[in-house]
């Protein structure tokens, strides 16, 4: 099954009054429950074809379809709920609430869906603090926590909502080796046990080795893959 499907799509941007081409003639297609790394150096347009992917963005020409219903045209409110089901994100800089705990945090973007009761909410950010291994973290503020511990409350924020797909921009970017590695590694596990799709933004190798398929983009236009 697909789970997501770009065909023919274009991204411009208006830098003063000169256009940019971000994309260009984008056409892919990513399986349900796979591994997927979008390599490519700074300015390729990796970042910008995650974001059309995690319906944050939307083309210039082209079409994209999410579990089969094509998202291309949808207003910023639909695009906000489509999120809001279907897409969890993992970024470089962690993007935690200062404020909140680590349970708090992790609960909410479940406070937008009305289809999940607070019972159901408190049910889930307990299981998946466990599956990151934070439980016993729970009360804890982002400041009181390793750069590590920081990125597994922000992937149980983005298991939380039962996603189609993650999405993970560098998200190794700002940690140690040792620890870039565990946080990998625990992704890998979560991927092949629960069969969430992960969809990495990066110029880590390890993350490459590791993924079920790698595709490269230069200059806005997607290269041969693996």
């Amino acid at each position: 099954m697909i789970v997501v499907r770009l065909e023919h799509v274009y991204k411009d941007y208006l830098l003063g009054e000169q256009k940019v081409q971000a994309l260009k003639d984008i056409t892919l297609s990513i399986d349900v429950g796979v591994f997927l790394a979008i390599a490519g150096p700074s300015g390729s347009g990796k970042t910008t074809l995650l974001n059309l992917i995690g319906c944050i963005d939307t083309p210039t020409k082209g079409t994209i379809f999410l579990n089969g219903e094509d998202v291309s045209r949808k207003t910023s409110d639909e695009l906000a709920d489509l999120r809001a089901h279907s897409v969890g994100f993992v970024f470089q800089t962690f993007n935690l609430l200062p404020v909140l705990s680590a349970a708090e945090n992790v609960e909410y973007p479940l406070l937008v869906r009305r289809d999940i009761s607070k019972v159901e909410r408190r049910r889930r950010t307990k299981s998946f603090l466990e599956r990151v291994g934070l439980e016993r973290f729970a009360e804890h503020r982002p400041n009181q926590l390793s750069g590590g511990q920081r990125q597994r409350v922000a992937i149980a924020r983005a298991l939380a909502i039962g996603p189609a797909i993650v999405l993970a921009d560098e998200p190794t970017a700002n940690l140690d080796h040792t620890t870039g590695s565990d946080v990998l590694l625990l992704m890998r596990e979560i991927n092949r046990d629960l069969g969430t799709t992960f969809i990495f933004s990066t110029h880590d190798q390890r993350v490459m080795a590791m993924a079920d398929k790698v595709i490269t983009i230069e200059d806005g236009e997607l290269r041969e893959g693996r």
